[in-house]
Order: C-alpha cells, then sequence, then structure tokens
C-alpha cells in the first residue's frame, strides 16, 4: 500500500513539477494510471536514484502545493 494517494487529475499537475525538476524523465517514463501509486514511485526511485522516503516526499509536497509551480 502506497503511503500516498494521486488522482489521475492531479497527476497531470504534479508530472509537470518533476518533469521540471527531472527534466530528462519522459512522458512514458512517468506514466501512471489511478490507483497504481506503488507502481510509480518504485519507478521514479529507479529514474532518480533515489530511495523511496524522498520519492515519497517529494511526490507529497507537491501534492500539497499542487497550484505552486515549486517543488
Amino acid at each position: 500500500m502506497a503511503e500516498i494517494t494521486i488522482s489521475n487529475k492531479d497527476w497531470e499537475r504534479i508530472k509537470i513539477k518533476v518533469q521540471r525538476k527531472y527534466n530528462h524523465l519522459t512522458d512514458e517514463q512517468l506514466a501512471y494510471t489511478e490507483g497504481q501509486e506503488d507502481g510509480l514511485i518504485t519507478r521514479i526511485m529507479q529514474l532518480v536514484n533515489r530511495d523511496r522516503n524522498y520519492v515519497v516526499f517529494t511526490l507529497k509536497k507537491a501534492l500539497v502545493n499542487i497550484d505552486n509551480n515549486r517543488l
């Protein structure tokens, strides 16, 4: 069970923030289906070479500040 829940609508906005922070990530690499948070977190961990806690923290921060451009 993932530590975070992301809707498809929110993911579109969060994905833009993640791609700004990690500009080498593509839309295909960040593909997401609602309810598949664990797979997304694991994939991002591998792509950015960070641990799970860091990725979850980053996604939560983006979700809390959804209207802000900063990550």
